[in-house]
């Protein structure tokens, strides 16, 4: 059994772990895989030493089996294979009690602010868990978590069959989000700088764009008859595609935010009034959009394994990270707490 801790300065720590008991309304789990995200890059890179507190156990994306319950658990079953909703909400608040527990006032975020998933048992809350299909292996359940994400941004712009949306960042959630309006029946449209993604998105038959070499409102005008894009998603994180998503948003169209600005980026809002464009914003996912996922799973309505870069063991877990950083061919790499 074991543990890898983050230690600060694109270091881990791996050592013998430890079983913590169930209390009432808690489930221990045993580990299968996780998955190694965005966040946990920054992470790599300290930038979130301050919240995290090294040393700690990092890790939210994951797929594991019921080992053992606490008093009065029901949902789920020793052996039954899941997944964890990493939220830790108050349950108290306004926007919990409003139905909005994902957006707590309090919300705690699970292998952030509290210890993660990169220990071979892992005891959470119930509430967190959702039951995988028996043909849902577990290493695709550990992308559970970043699809939920995308389904929680499709579900936010309200994407339907028939439109045309342009994601602006090819990055894993970009290419998520794609996948899944796609497979809502929505023509789709990448735009990225990295030739690798632009490759990536293209083996899922997307129509692709690099907007360092093309003019984008352009070529947008052009796919969409002058028409513009019906719902557009900003996942790159950059001032320059904030600049163009009210440019190639249709009359009444939706854009939605979805990547995190280091700073504040600067919006030209006379192209919401001029066009009565919406603007919604997306964070994490509700417990509905986890549920969403494991269904576009369970019925093989997307490809999830290409996302799949590599696997390597929790002794190795250095090195997964060291191999993602900077990789724009890197999509998602799981470490293996199997053994």
């Amino acid at each position: 059994m074991l543990a890898a801790q983050y230690v600060g300065e694109k270091s881990f720590s791996v050592s013998a772990g430890q079983q913590i008991a169930p209390a009432s309304g808690e489930v221990r789990l045993d580990v299968g895989f996780v998955g190694i995200c965005g966040t946990d890059m920054h992470i790599y890179h300290g930038v979130m030493d301050a919240r995290v507190a090294p040393p700690q156990i990092i890790g939210h994306e994951m797929s594991g089996i019921v080992a053992e319950l606490g008093e009065g658990v029901t949902n789920v079953n020793v052996g039954d294979r899941v997944v964890v909703r990493p939220l830790d909400y108050c349950g108290e608040c306004p926007a919990c009690k409003s139905g909005n527990s994902h957006v707590c006032h309090h919300l705690k975020f699970m292998g952030i602010d509290s210890p993660g998933a990169f220990q071979s048992s892992w005891t959470v809350k119930a509430r967190t868990l959702h039951k995988l299909p028996d043909h849902v292996s577990l290493q695709q359940g550990t992308l559970v978590e970043p699809l939920s994400v995308a389904c929680h941004d499709i579900n936010r712009a309200r994407v339907k069959a028939g439109e045309k949306v342009v994601v602006l960042g090819g990055g894993p959630i970009g290419q998520l989000v794609a996948l899944v309006a796609k497979t809502l029946g929505a023509e789709v449209m990448v735009s990225e700088v990295s030739d690798a993604r632009l490759d990536f998105a293209k083996k899922y038959g997307f129509e692709t764009v690099n907007p360092i070499k093309d003019d984008i409102a352009q070529v947008v005008n052009e796919w969409t008859g002058k028409k513009g894009a019906d719902a557009v998603f900003e996942v790159s994180g950059v001032q320059a595609a904030i600049d163009v998503m009210t440019e190639i948003t249709a009359v009444r169209g939706r854009i939605c935010m979805v990547a995190i600005h280091s700073e504040k980026p600067k919006v030209d809002l006379f192209k919401f009034f001029w066009k009565e464009l919406e603007l919604v914003g997306a964070r994490v996912y509700e417990s509905e959009d986890f549920e969403m996922a494991i269904n576009l799973l369970a019925d093989k309505k997307l490809d999830i394994a290409p996302f799949i870069t590599s696997v390597s063991n929790i002794d190795n877990i250095k090195d997964a990270f060291a191999a993602m950083d900077g990789n724009p061919s890197g999509m998602k790499a799981l470490v293996s707490l199997q053994g």
